[in-house]
């Protein structure tokens, strides 16, 4: 088997003992389809929501609807609270989210196609990181997900700050 990101961080998660979950937006389940493409996944995937509706966001993780008015779906606050969401709502001691631009239409000066923020939530703190791809649709999707799968591993790794 391919040494991929999935597969790497399925063996961190199942060497610690923890359990993951996901919260997407722009991806529509492409973190949940690379994590369980991995034989034994269910060891430590408990599951994803996909929240692609605002309505989502607000109802089932728990993201103020006041932060979305001020902030936007596509804003760093925004994937903070999704994750921080998902690791409650699923009880995974990692969680990660994801809210994009995927394009090619939704754009604006301010968020323009491919402007992607990615969160982390787990027990020693919440982190994101932002990205603006320069693909099509389906390049930006795959990029955002190949993006969330590296900051689960760099999270291991010590490599996020707060």
């Amino acid at each position: 088997m391919e040494n991929t990101l999935e597969l790497q961080v399925g063996i961190l998660l199942r060497v610690r003992g923890l359990k993951l979950a996901s919260a997407e937006s722009c991806t529509g389940g492409l973190i949940a389809d690379r994590i369980t493409n991995i034989p034994g996944s269910s060891d430590y995937f408990l599951g994803g929501v996909v929240a692609y509706d605002n309505a989502v966001k607000i109802n089932l993780l728990n993201v103020p609807a006041g932060l979305l008015a001020q902030h936007g779906a596509v804003s760093e606050e925004t994937v903070r609270a999704m994750a921080e969401g998902a690791r409650t709502l699923l009880g995974a001691d990692i969680a990660v989210s994801v809210s994009g631009v995927a394009g090619p239409g939704g754009g604006s000066a301010e968020k323009p196609v491919g402007t992607t923020w990615i969160g982390l939530a787990a027990a020693d703190g919440t982190w994101a990181r932002h990205f603006c791809w320069d693909g099509d649709r389906r390049s930006n999707k795959t990029s955002s997900a190949e993006a969330a799968l590296q900051m689960i591993l760099d999270y291991f790794q010590g490599g996020l700050k707060s």
